[in-house]
Parts: C-alpha cells; sequence; structure tokens
C-alpha cells in the first residue's frame, strides 16, 4: 500500500520526530541527576552514541522509543498500515544496529543499560527507576 502522505509532508512530519533530550531521555536524566549522578549527553566516539553515558562507572544508557526500536509485545509498538513493507525493515535495521552497538561497547568493557520508553509512563515510573538505581549500584 502506497504512503497516504505525500512526499514532502511526510519528510516535514519525519523532520519534527526528536532523536534527542526525549521526554523519556529527560526523565531519566532528571532521575539520575537528583541521585548525585553526573553524566555526558551523546558521546560520538561510543558506538550508537548512547543517551546517557556514566564514564566514571562505564556505563552507557540508551532510551528507547518503543516504536522506533521494535519492542517486542509492548501497546506503542503498532506497526503502520501503509507502506508496512518499508516500516518493517526499517525497525529491523534499526534492532540489528542496537544489538552490533551494544556488543560493540560490552567487547569495549562498558555496561550497556536499555530502557524503552513504556517503562517510562507513570505507572511503572517508579519502579524503573528504582531498578536503574539498583543497576548502578
Amino acid at each position: 500500500m502506497a504512503d497516504v502522505h505525500s512526499k514532502a509532508v511526510r519528510s516535514y512530519n519525519m523532520s519534527k520526530i526528536c532523536s534527542k533530550d526525549t521526554k523519556p531521555e529527560l526523565l531519566v536524566r532528571k532521575f539520575l541527576f537528583s541521585k548525585g549522578f553526573r553524566y555526558r549527553l551523546h558521546l560520538r566516539d561510543l558506538p550508537g552514541k548512547p543517551d546517557i553515558v556514566l564514564p566514571k562507572y562505564k556505563i552507557a544508557i540508551f532510551v528507547n522509543g518503543c516504536f522506533w526500536h521494535g519492542h517486542e509485545s509492548c501497546k506503542y509498538y503498532v506497526i503502520p498500515k501503509s507502506n508496512t513493507e518499508w516500516w518493517l525493515n526499517k525497525i529491523k535495521v534499526n534492532k540489528t544496529r542496537d544489538k552490533e552497538n551494544i556488543y560493540k561497547l560490552n567487547a569495549e568493557g562498558w555496561k550497556t543499560i536499555v530502557i524503552f520508553e513504556c517503562e517510562l509512563k507513570s505507572s511503572k515510573v517508579n519502579e524503573s527507576l528504582n531498578s536503574l538505581l539498583d543497576e548502578l549500584h
């Protein structure tokens, strides 16, 4: 099935999607800072440019959107009805790249943590952030 939007409209829509400083990412950063952790953001010299890097602990944190990173069994991961094959391929490529980046980071001695946006929704946020805190200690 063809795209329901013109190329110009689709391009505009895609340009408005943020990859940095998203609400879930800001939530995690604010929490970590309040607990005394100091971090760096989006380090280009690390594979995958992790969203949050704790150099002191050699920990890289990725805060992933459920749709863009194909979070299986998640209500926020819904394949669009139009251009389905293209979207499935795009998400497959994203997931493959994620795995490769995590493998490279681990090989370099980094601990990696992945947090999905659904884990930061109001019903789960406290449990998820406390679990993150446990992983950091």
